[in-house]
């Protein structure tokens, strides 16, 4: 990949071709620029990305080998804790090592990158949880037609639409993050390399990129927001004409973790992007992308699990199998002339 033009700061108009140069490389500040805090924060996001981590491959676990959970809805949610993993790992493996090694350097086509594949997995996040509303709403509104509707032929084409959508998303944006040149001021104020961060250090016009990304913002964002607000609208009609309060709450708990879910990430998505053009290159841009990067993946898998009989009966029993598995492992290896005559 060809490096971008840079020129000196306050001179992008006004460089000889001679003079011009190429980058190769941005600083990623991160959170704390002394070195006595940098032990602290690399064991809590090492703490926080295992977590993340184990308790979404949890979910997939549970999902994939209880019969039980063959449905429509733990099939969106297998979905969502896997672009979770994703979504965390797109930045954190490459700022524990920055923090390990005591380097706040990443190349210009790591950056590229990351941003590539931030994007992809952030839009297909919004795009599954839309689709999980659309779920419920079926669910809740034509229960009797559930099982037709919600086939598994659409099932997994709504998950493909989702990732062929987030990709060409995607590749509209970096495409046009090449064609920028930047200055020499590329510090990033941030722990990885965002969309809008890239787009202010760079000199050239911008006018084109912010225009893309705020109307991708609406389009991506907001479409499957409103169509969320427009499967809850009619949710809650629905629950309003249940006449016992048992099957009201029976029908609210089934979409109270999506819900809790749909909040958190988009309170911290728009924090993300409020902070940013609020307060540029302060700790509160930083602190929001964590919650918005980190956090929310993190807690997912206690929302779903902890409120969710299901998910916690089919851990039960896939840690009990695990549990019956492991004595039988134990005492095949404790009689040699057993494994021998096996093989």
């Amino acid at each position: 990949m060809m490096s971008p033009i840079v020129f000196p700061r306050g001179q992008c108009n006004l460089m000889e071709p001679g003079n011009i140069t190429r980058i190769s490389e941005f600083l990623l500040l991160g959170f704390s620029e002394g070195p006595e805090l940098q032990p602290l924060v690399f064991g809590l996001f090492l703490s926080m990305y295992l977590i993340t981590v184990f308790g979404n491959l949890l979910i997939l676990l549970a999902v994939s080998s209880d019969s039980r959970l063959h449905t429509p809805m733990y099939f969106f949610l297998a979905n969502l804790s896997f672009v979770d993993i994703c979504f965390t790992s797109t930045a954190v493996p490459k700022m524990l090592w920055n923090i390990q090694t005591q380097s706040k350097v990443i190349t210009y086509e790591d950056c590229i990158t990351q941003v590539n594949f931030f994007i992809i997995f952030s839009g297909l996040d919004i795009c599954l949880l839309a689709i999980m509303a659309y779920d419920r709403f079926v669910a809740i509104c034509h229960p009797l037609q559930y099982t037709v509707i919600m086939s598994p032929r659409l099932c997994a084409l709504l998950v493909l639409v989702s990732w062929i959508t987030s990709v060409l998303h995607s590749l509209l944006q970096t495409s046009m993050v090449l064609r920028l040149s930047f200055c020499t001021g590329l510090e990033i104020p941030h722990f990885s390399c965002e969309l809008n961060q890239m787009i202010q250090l760079a000199c050239s016009d911008t006018f084109l990129n912010n225009l893309v990304m705020y109307f991708a913002a609406i389009l991506v964002g907001g479409g499957p927001f409103i169509g969320i607000l427009y499967s809850y609208s009619k949710i809650l009609s629905s629950i309003r004409g249940i006449s016992s309060a048992q099957g009201k709450y029976k029908a609210f708990s089934t979409c109270a973790s999506h819900l809790s879910v749909v909040s958190l990430f988009y309170c911290t998505g728009l924090g993300v992007y409020l902070s940013s053009a609020a307060t540029q290159g302060s700790h509160s841009s930083a602190t929001a992308s964590v919650m918005y990067t980190v956090v929310t993946p993190m807690l997912n898998p206690f929302i779903y699990s902890l409120r969710n009989k299901d998910i916690k009966g089919a851990l039960k029993r896939f840690s009990a199998m695990a549990v019956r598995k492991g004595p039988i492992v134990l005492r095949l290896k404790n009689f040699p002339g057993l494994q021998a005559s096996k093989s």
